[in-house]
Protein backbone atom coordinates (compact mmCIF):
# COMPACT_ATOMS: atom_id res chain seq x y z
CA UNK A 1 0.00 0.00 0.00
CA UNK A 2 1.13 3.22 -0.94
CA UNK A 3 0.82 6.63 0.44
CA UNK A 4 -1.96 7.69 -1.84
CA UNK A 5 -3.70 4.37 -1.13
CA UNK A 6 -4.00 5.81 2.66
CA UNK A 7 -5.25 9.28 1.65
CA UNK A 8 -8.26 10.61 3.35
CA UNK A 9 -10.28 13.40 1.95
CA UNK A 10 -13.70 12.65 2.56
CA UNK A 11 -15.88 9.62 4.44
CA UNK A 12 -19.50 9.28 3.52
CA UNK A 13 -21.69 6.95 5.58
CA UNK A 14 -24.66 6.24 8.28
CA UNK A 15 -24.18 7.09 12.04
CA UNK A 16 -24.53 5.87 15.01
CA UNK A 17 -26.05 8.27 17.78
CA UNK A 18 -24.01 7.72 21.63
CA UNK A 19 -23.41 11.22 22.37
CA UNK A 20 -22.74 11.04 26.86
CA UNK A 21 -20.03 12.97 27.65
CA UNK A 22 -17.13 11.25 29.63
CA UNK A 23 -17.30 8.05 27.96
CA UNK A 24 -13.91 6.01 28.61
CA UNK A 25 -11.79 4.00 27.29
CA UNK A 26 -13.03 1.09 30.06
CA UNK A 27 -16.27 1.04 29.08
CA UNK A 28 -15.46 1.00 25.33
CA UNK A 29 -13.07 -1.54 26.08
CA UNK A 30 -13.43 -4.20 29.01
CA UNK A 31 -10.16 -4.51 30.31
CA UNK A 32 -10.43 -8.79 30.83
CA UNK A 33 -10.68 -9.05 27.17
CA UNK A 34 -7.57 -7.31 26.84
CA UNK A 35 -5.82 -10.85 28.01
CA UNK A 36 -5.86 -11.87 23.67
CA UNK A 37 -2.60 -11.39 21.77
CA UNK A 38 -3.83 -9.98 18.79
CA UNK A 39 -6.91 -7.14 18.39
CA UNK A 40 -9.29 -9.47 15.53
CA UNK A 41 -11.58 -10.00 17.52
CA UNK A 42 -11.84 -6.47 19.64
CA UNK A 43 -15.08 -5.69 17.27
CA UNK A 44 -17.04 -7.71 18.98
CA UNK A 45 -15.86 -6.52 22.33
CA UNK A 46 -16.99 -2.88 21.97
CA UNK A 47 -19.07 -1.48 24.99
CA UNK A 48 -19.47 -5.12 25.76
CA UNK A 49 -20.57 -4.27 29.63
CA UNK A 50 -22.95 -1.93 28.57
CA UNK A 51 -24.54 -4.13 25.19
CA UNK A 52 -24.87 -7.35 27.34
CA UNK A 53 -26.92 -7.90 30.68
CA UNK A 54 -26.96 -11.21 32.47
CA UNK A 55 -26.12 -13.08 28.82
CA UNK A 56 -28.60 -10.89 27.29
CA UNK A 57 -28.04 -8.08 24.56
CA UNK A 58 -29.85 -5.03 25.86
CA UNK A 59 -31.75 -4.12 23.11
CA UNK A 60 -31.59 -0.49 23.38
CA UNK A 61 -28.19 -0.05 22.56
CA UNK A 62 -26.58 1.56 20.03
CA UNK A 63 -24.21 -0.92 18.95
CA UNK A 64 -26.95 -3.36 19.22
CA UNK A 65 -30.08 -1.27 17.48
CA UNK A 66 -30.11 -2.97 13.79
CA UNK A 67 -31.42 0.72 12.36
CA UNK A 68 -27.87 1.74 12.84
CA UNK A 69 -26.03 -1.99 11.64
CA UNK A 70 -23.47 -1.13 9.60
CA UNK A 71 -22.99 2.50 10.38
CA UNK A 72 -19.76 3.90 9.87
CA UNK A 73 -19.89 7.05 12.09
CA UNK A 74 -20.18 7.51 16.05
CA UNK A 75 -21.79 10.59 17.41
CA UNK A 76 -20.39 10.87 20.50
CA UNK A 77 -20.63 13.58 23.56
CA UNK A 78 -17.15 15.78 25.22
CA UNK A 79 -14.37 14.44 26.52
CA UNK A 80 -14.78 11.31 24.39
CA UNK A 81 -11.88 8.38 25.17
CA UNK A 82 -10.99 9.45 28.65
CA UNK A 83 -9.24 7.20 31.21
CA UNK A 84 -6.19 4.80 30.27
CA UNK A 85 -4.81 5.15 27.23
CA UNK A 86 -5.15 1.44 26.23
CA UNK A 87 -5.01 1.41 22.53
CA UNK A 88 -7.42 -1.77 22.60
CA UNK A 89 -10.67 0.49 22.97
CA UNK A 90 -9.67 2.27 19.37
CA UNK A 91 -8.89 -0.88 17.88
CA UNK A 92 -12.68 -2.65 19.12
CA UNK A 93 -14.31 0.59 17.38
CA UNK A 94 -12.27 0.30 14.25
CA UNK A 95 -13.22 -3.43 14.37
CA UNK A 96 -16.59 -3.00 14.92
CA UNK A 97 -16.91 -0.95 11.60
CA UNK A 98 -16.23 2.75 12.50
CA UNK A 99 -13.93 5.02 10.37
CA UNK A 100 -15.09 8.30 11.86
CA UNK A 101 -15.94 9.21 15.06
CA UNK A 102 -17.86 13.41 15.53
CA UNK A 103 -17.38 14.17 19.28
CA UNK A 104 -17.96 17.56 21.34
CA UNK A 105 -14.34 17.20 22.42
CA UNK A 106 -11.90 14.11 22.55
CA UNK A 107 -9.18 12.61 25.03
CA UNK A 108 -5.92 13.75 23.37
CA UNK A 109 -4.13 9.95 23.70
CA UNK A 110 -7.22 8.19 22.66
CA UNK A 111 -7.48 10.96 19.68
CA UNK A 112 -4.20 10.16 18.72
CA UNK A 113 -4.48 6.52 18.91
CA UNK A 114 -7.66 6.29 16.78
CA UNK A 115 -5.46 8.74 13.79
CA UNK A 116 -2.66 5.89 13.86
CA UNK A 117 -5.64 3.52 13.10
CA UNK A 118 -7.13 5.77 10.23
CA UNK A 119 -10.08 6.79 12.14
CA UNK A 120 -10.90 10.41 11.71
CA UNK A 121 -11.71 12.11 14.97
CA UNK A 122 -13.71 15.61 14.39
CA UNK A 123 -15.45 17.78 16.67
CA UNK A 124 -18.55 20.11 16.52
CA UNK A 125 -20.35 22.42 19.39
CA UNK A 126 -22.34 20.58 21.62
CA UNK A 127 -25.34 21.71 20.09
CA UNK A 128 -24.70 20.46 16.87
CA UNK A 129 -24.02 17.40 18.10
CA UNK A 130 -27.87 17.33 19.48
CA UNK A 131 -29.10 18.36 16.34
CA UNK A 132 -27.11 15.79 14.68
CA UNK A 133 -28.10 13.11 16.73
CA UNK A 134 -32.20 13.63 16.96
CA UNK A 135 -31.46 13.91 13.00
CA UNK A 136 -29.96 10.84 13.21
CA UNK A 137 -32.13 9.18 15.37
CA UNK A 138 -35.75 10.36 13.56
CA UNK A 139 -33.93 8.29 10.88
CA UNK A 140 -31.10 6.41 10.76
CA UNK A 141 -30.55 5.82 7.16
CA UNK A 142 -29.36 10.00 7.52
CA UNK A 143 -26.33 10.00 5.11
CA UNK A 144 -23.54 12.24 7.22
CA UNK A 145 -20.56 13.34 5.09
CA UNK A 146 -17.06 14.66 7.35
CA UNK A 147 -15.23 16.63 4.41
CA UNK A 148 -11.85 17.03 5.78
CA UNK A 149 -10.80 19.23 2.44
CA UNK A 150 -13.56 21.61 3.32
CA UNK A 151 -13.63 20.80 7.63
CA UNK A 152 -17.45 20.45 6.73
CA UNK A 153 -19.87 17.48 8.35
CA UNK A 154 -22.42 17.40 6.03
CA UNK A 155 -26.09 15.97 6.57
CA UNK A 156 -29.37 16.26 5.84
CA UNK A 157 -28.99 19.78 3.72
CA UNK A 158 -26.93 21.12 6.97
CA UNK A 159 -23.23 21.96 6.60
CA UNK A 160 -21.36 22.31 10.15
CA UNK A 161 -17.47 23.40 10.06
CA UNK A 162 -15.54 20.51 12.16
CA UNK A 163 -12.39 20.97 13.61
CA UNK A 164 -9.00 18.56 14.13
CA UNK A 165 -5.64 19.16 14.93
CA UNK A 166 -4.16 20.82 11.47
CA UNK A 167 -1.03 18.69 11.50
CA UNK A 168 -3.05 15.25 11.70
CA UNK A 169 -5.89 16.63 9.14
CA UNK A 170 -2.89 17.11 6.50
CA UNK A 171 -1.70 13.68 7.57
CA UNK A 172 -4.88 12.29 6.53
CA UNK A 173 -5.08 14.28 3.39
CA UNK A 174 -1.62 13.39 2.09
CA UNK A 175 -1.97 9.74 3.82
CA UNK A 176 0.68 9.76 6.25
CA UNK A 177 -1.43 8.76 8.69
CA UNK A 178 0.15 5.34 8.88
CA UNK A 179 3.56 5.18 9.75
CA UNK A 180 3.72 1.73 8.75
CA UNK A 181 2.89 2.45 5.71
CA UNK A 182 5.48 5.35 5.17
CA UNK A 183 8.35 3.08 6.49
CA UNK A 184 7.37 0.57 3.77
CA UNK A 185 8.28 2.96 1.11
CA UNK A 186 11.88 3.32 1.89
CA UNK A 187 12.46 -0.25 1.13
CA UNK A 188 16.37 0.72 0.54
CA UNK A 189 16.67 2.19 3.84
CA UNK A 190 15.13 -0.92 5.62
CA UNK A 191 17.46 -3.33 3.75
CA UNK A 192 20.42 -0.91 4.57
CA UNK A 193 19.59 -0.72 8.35
CA UNK A 194 18.97 -5.12 8.13
CA UNK A 195 22.73 -5.87 6.52
CA UNK A 196 23.76 -3.95 9.72
CA UNK A 197 22.18 -6.05 12.60
CA UNK A 198 24.66 -8.56 13.56
CA UNK A 199 21.19 -10.65 15.18
CA UNK A 200 19.89 -10.97 11.57
CA UNK A 201 22.51 -12.71 9.56
CA UNK A 202 21.28 -16.30 10.37
CA UNK A 203 24.00 -18.86 9.42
Amino acid sequence: MSANDSVIEKVTGRAIPKPANDQNTDDIMPARFMKEITFANMGKYAYFDERVKEGKEVAEHPFNDPSYKGANILVAGANYGCGSSREHAPQALYRFGLRVIIAESFAEIFAGNCASLGIVGVTIPAGEIATLVESVKKNPNTAVIVDLKEKKVKYAGKEISCELLEGRRQSFLNGTWDALTILQMNKSGIKKVEQKLEYLKFK
